[in-house]
């Protein structure tokens, strides 16, 4: 399977699918409805776009919504496109990025060091 985007709507219903291994489309409104305000068909209609691209499969009875794609999959896809797009492949811009803004603590720093010297 290719890489899948999703955006923001798509991922706030992935969430509950994710959350919960399997979630019925009525649920899935129902918690996006009180969480967000949606109105019941605006949460089917993102539902069918996700199964549409393969991130979730509907299983019957009761149009329940299982994930077809992990979280992390889906991250590393958006973190790729974010590299790709605003710092031109260039990892070290990125983490740049980060460090002249203070958005990394010293304890994460020190975990990217310890990730980074392990794959060396």
């Amino acid at each position: 399977m290719g890489e899948i985007r999703l955006p923001e709507s798509e991922l706030k219903v992935m969430d509950i699918v994710w959350e919960r291994g399997a979630v019925s489309a009525k649920e899935a409104a129902e918690h996006m409805s009180r969480r967000y305000g949606w109105k019941k068909n605006t949460t089917y209609t993102v539902l069918k776009n996700l199964q549409d691209k393969g991130a979730v499969q509907r299983q019957e009875p009761g149009f329940i919504c299982v994930p077809l794609v992990r979280r992390e999959q889906i991250g590393r896809s958006a973190a790729k496109s974010l590299l790709n797009s605003f710092y031109k492949g260039s990892a070290a811009a990125l983490f740049s990025s980060f460090l002249e803004e203070k958005a990394i603590s010293a304890e994460e720093l020190e975990q990217i060091k310890a990730m980074i010297d392990s794959s060396e």
